[in-house]
Order: C-alpha cells, then structure tokens, then sequence
C-alpha cells in the first residue's frame, strides 16, 4: 500500500523537476551576459526586451509542472505548450540577430538556448504521454524536428560559422526563396520525370517478376543469386554506362533507378508470397481453389505489408539514383545537376536549399507510401490499437 501511495508523488516529482529547473537555468541566462558588445556596453540596455520573453517562458515552465497528466487540462496544455515554446523561442532569435554589433556566444546565451531545449523536452514528453491522436503524433516530430534547426541556427550565429562551410537555416530559407523558380525546373526535371517513372517501372517489373519466379520454381535459384551480385555494384559505376546508353536526358536517370529498385521489390515480393500460412493453403486446396484464386484471396494480401515495405525503401532509393546520376551527365536543369553547378560555385546556401527540396519531396512520398499501405493493409496487426 505504501508503495501505491507513493506512486502519484513520484509522477508528480517527475512532471515538477524538470520545469522547474528549465525555469531556474532561463532565470541564470537572463542575469548572465548573452554575449559581448564591441564597445563595452553593458547588457542590461537589452534587458526589458529579454525580460518580456522571460515573462512568457517563466508562466510556460511553471504551468508544465502544475498540469495534471490526463483530462482537459492536460490536452489544453498540449495544445498550448508548443505555442508558448514559440514564443519564448523569439527572444534569443530577437537578440542574436540584431543590429547591435554583439557577439552571441556568452553563457547567458547558451543558459537561454539550454532552458528553452529543456521545456521542448517538458513538452514532448507530456504530449506522449496524452491518449493516442493523430495530433500529437504530428506536433512531436514536428517540435523536436524545430528544436534542432533552432541549435542549428544558434550555432552558426554564435561562433559566426562561414556560409561556405556551413550556411544557417534562415540563409537557405533565403536561398530557396531566391532562386525558387529554378528550383522547381530541378524538381520536374528531376522528380516528375525521372523519378516517377523509374519508380513506377522498376516497381512494376519487380513485382511481375516476382509473380514469373514464383510460378516457375527454378528462376528463383538462378535469379535471387544474381540479384545479390547485382545489388552490390555502386551506383556510380552503373551510371555512366546508362548515360553513354540512353543519353543525357531523364531517360538515363530513370535506366538507373529501374536498375537500383528492381531487386529489392523482386526479394520482398517473393519472401511475401511465402509468408502465407500452410493451413490456410490446406483450406483453400480442400475447397478446390486454383493457382490465382490462391493468389488473390490469401497469398497476395498477406504479401501486402513486403509489398509496401519495398515500396517505401524504393521511393527514398529513385530519387537518390536519379541525382547521383545527374552528376555524370544531364542537360541545364535537375537537382544533381544544380548541386554539382552550385558547390563549384561556392554558392553552398543553393545547394543545401536544393537538398531541402529533396528531402521534403522524398519525404511526402514515403508519407504518402506509409497511408496508402495504412488504408490497404488495415488489419494488420500493427495498425491495432
């Protein structure tokens, strides 16, 4: 009984240390020096602005820790925990990018940036904690995906990092901005034909293929084993030859993305075709089905989850092929192309805002991937709640 009644102490311990000391290490960082001025100014000509965001974060910490861990309250502070994380956030940002001749590399500036870590992390773990909801699982990747770009950006703030070696996050936000419609040429070039046709046709001739091995048992001992020896020559090898064979176009890209996802979607198709259950083949075969009818009622569906698994590998696969392959050859526009052209101009804000166009166009197709197979496999087990 004793150990009962200690239970919720200690839950709420757990909820109150870490706020509480999120709220101490801000106080810490308003009373220390955010950095140092060139002229010797002292920072307290800045406090009223810090102390305004202090007024936010401080009410923000101590709310977290009073908060209980279910009902109304605690979906009202998941809701408004990240908002004034946000606006806490602004202050640091306010001071490190002002025109004030400051360097922001003091320890004030470090306990703020520390404090603000602290209260995402208060955050985030009380958003897990709420009932299962499509919400909350978006705002946690979404908050701690927002806490490392804001290390980020005060990283290269604080130690003044050049934009050659490493550009800050608002630098390609700039970059992207700038030069936004030539990006989008790279994106069609790149994505919308090349990619999407490869993807589409390396797929297809995988899965047929699979069906084919299936079918006929001994393709399957003289084909898997070339499809190991396949699997491991280097991209950058391949790529040249399809260029030299197909051109300079989007043809050569897609010839390589077809090369690189044919045999992982034949592997997964085939060890999901015999992930069917013997029993259930019993039954079928007493009730005289056929081959296809087998096929389509039990072995294809429960190859499904292989099926999208191949899938979602490919779509991160296609779009990597397809730009390492522009570096061996393509015509003025394309996302390889644009990060070859760029880095040897030194332009390196171009080229990480090429990366960030890839990166969320290959995300959004893996998400797209990842619901379809949601809405296609839902009695999987793993879709149980």
């Amino acid at each position: 009984m004793a150990a009962l009644k200690a239970t919720p102490a200690k839950m709420t311990l757990d909820r109150v240390w870490l706020p509480v000391l999120s709220a101490l290490v801000l106080i810490a960082g308003l009373l220390l020096p955010v950095g140092y001025y060139e002229d010797d100014l002292a920072f307290w000509s800045q406090f009223p602005l810090a102390l305004s965001f202090a007024l936010v974060g401080l009410p923000c910490s101590a709310f977290a820790a009073l908060v209980p861990g279910k009902g109304p309250l605690a979906v009202l502070w998941g809701l408004a925990g990240p908002l004034l994380l946000v606006l806490t956030a602004v202050g640091p940002v306010i001071i490190s990018l002002a025109e004030l001749d400051i360097h922001t590399s003091g320890t004030g500036f470090w306990l703020v940036i520390l404090a603000l870590l602290m209260m995402a992390w208060r955050i985030m773990q009380h958003i897990t904690a709420l009932p299962k909801a499509r919400l909350w699982s978006i705002l946690v990747p979404m908050i701690f995906g927002a806490c490392l770009i804001y290390l980020w950006q005060a990283v290269i703030v604080a130690f003044e990092v050049p934009r050659v070696l490493l550009p800050a996050p608002t630098q390609i936000v700039s970059a992207l901005i700038a030069n936004f419609p030539t990006l989008m040429d790279d994106f069609r070039q790149t994505f919308l034909k090349a990619v999407i046709a490869g993807f589409v046709l390396g797929n297809l001739l995988g899965f047929v293929t699979a069906l084919l091995v299936d079918r006929v048992p001994f393709l399957q001992r003289g084909l898997l084993p070339l499809g190991n020896l396949v699997s491991a020559v280097p991209i950058v090898g391949i790529a040249p030859i399809m260029v030299m064979w197909f051109g300079f176009g989007w043809e050569s890209k897609t010839a390589v993305i077809v090369f690189m996802i044919f045999f992982p979607m034949l592997i997964n198709a085939l060890a999901g075709l015999s992930a069917a259950d013997e029993m259930l083949h019993d039954l079928l075969r007493s009730y005289g089905a056929s081959y296809w009818q087998t096929l389509l009622s039990l072995r294809l569906p429960v190859a499904m989850p292989f099926i999208f698994n191949a899938l979602k590998i490919n779509s991160t696969l296609a779009l990597i092929g397809a730009i390492v392959a522009e570096f061996f050859g393509s015509p003025i526009a394309g996302m390889g192309f644009r990060i070859s052209v760029e880095v040897a101009r030194m332009n390196v804000d171009v080229v990480w805002a090429t990366i960030a166009v890839a990166a969320v166009a290959g995300s959004a197709s893996y998400g797209l991937l990842a619901l379809l197979e949601r809405v296609v496999t839902f009695w999987h087990p793993s879709y149980r709640n």
